[in-house]
């Protein structure tokens, strides 16, 4: 088990001194800010975010996810999370990363951006997870293995015991993706920061809070890796009106519309077998279905000409004549049956 991160950390940055604002240096009260260049007439918008109202939220969060401050990173939605990663700990043209497949496709764009090595294990025809095939994909330069649970777009959580033991036996840094965790039974990695200093669990306010549009994602890890991540990342990367609507929007109690996507999951998940043009509807631990229809791009042709918008994967390796159909209100959910319905008919 790895107990020390330190030697996985690039050089470079191992030794950077961070961009620093005078508001980040100035302690005492709140005064006239004649320091960033800022338009001195006020709109609600002419000065930059107040690093006092970021910790504030910051803080709100970290208690709503039952971590301490210290533990917590707020990105510009978990793509800056997974970015930050690569920038942090892989050398490009020298060290790889690991990834299950088929996955959140970001995980090799930002390789890609970064011109580091993206190795891709496929999950087994179950979209079960190969622990021992991942692991034997590894070298002496691979500082990344990247695990979604639940894995987007195949939908399944994985056990808690499989991705620790990779955690334990990987030699670098395991990012378990948990987008969707709030809609599984199988629980969040969060609790293992403190044990595992190469463990950093991805959340997000996209999902189940409701907040997509306003681009948060969240890094959870030990204090090392979250102090060098504020280090690297650009200032001010989450603005005013974020932070602002995020504090409020985190008061609402959310359990009830948990529950209800959910319940119609579980609903759609019984009643889309029932149609001839579905084969398989894969077991959900998300806030979606995979759907394996007879003529994937047919039913989904169907689907964008009566403006039901879903998401087409039948052309990627594993999902072959699949859709991924996100689960919508009843009455989306309802409409969607109706197509399908009409579809179906003889």
């Amino acid at each position: 088990m790895m107990t020390d991160i330190s030697g996985l950390v690039r050089a470079n940055i191992a030794v950077l001194k961070p961009y620093s604002t005078a508001r980040d240096e100035y302690k005492g009260a709140l005064g006239v800010f004649l320091d960033a260049n800022e338009n001195p007439y006020q709109n609600g918008y002419n000065r930059y975010p107040a690093p006092a109202q970021k910790e504030k939220v910051r803080a709100r969060i970290a208690a709503l996810k039952g971590v301490k401050p210290e533990n917590l990173f707020m990105g510009n939605g978990s793509d800056e999370c997974i970015d930050l990663c690569y920038r942090v700990f892989c050398e490009p043209r020298v060290d790889n990363a690991i990834s299950i497949a088929p996955s959140y496709g970001m995980y090799g764009v930002c390789a890609d951006i970064n011109d580091v090595e993206f190795r891709s294990v496929p999950l087994r025809e179950d979209f079960s997870l190969p622990v021992e095939e991942l692991l034997k994909a590894a070298d002496g330069h691979s500082k990344l293995m990247f695990l979604c649970s639940p894995n987007n777009p195949s939908a399944n959580a994985y056990e808690p015991e499989q991705l620790l033991q990779i955690v334990e036996r990987f030699n670098g840094i395991v990012v378990v993706d948990e987008a969707y965790v709030d809609f599984s039974s199988k629980g969040s990695l969060k609790s293992y920061i403190g044990k595992y200093p190469n463990l950093i669990v991805l959340q997000t306010l996209s999902k189940a809070y409701g907040m997509a549009g306003l681009r948060v994602g969240l890094a959870i890890a030990g204090e090392k890796i979250i102090s060098i991540f504020k280090q690297v990342k650009y200032p001010y990367n989450i603005g005013v009106d974020t932070l602002s609507i995020a504090e409020k929007n985190l008061e609402k109690d959310i359990a009830g519309q948990i529950a209800e996507i959910k319940a119609q999951r579980d609903m759609l998940a019984r009643i889309l077998p029932e149609f001839r043009c579905v084969e398989k509807v894969y077991p959900s631990d998300a806030n979606f279905l995979l759907v394996k229809v007879t003529r994937a791009r047919e039913l989904y042709e169907k689907l964008i000409a009566e403006e039901l918008i879903v998401r087409d994967r039948s052309t990627t390796k594993g999902c072959e004549g699949c859709l991924r159909i996100t689960v919508g209100t009843p009455e989306e959910n309802k409409k969607l049956i109706d197509i399908i319905s009409d579809y179906d008919k003889p």
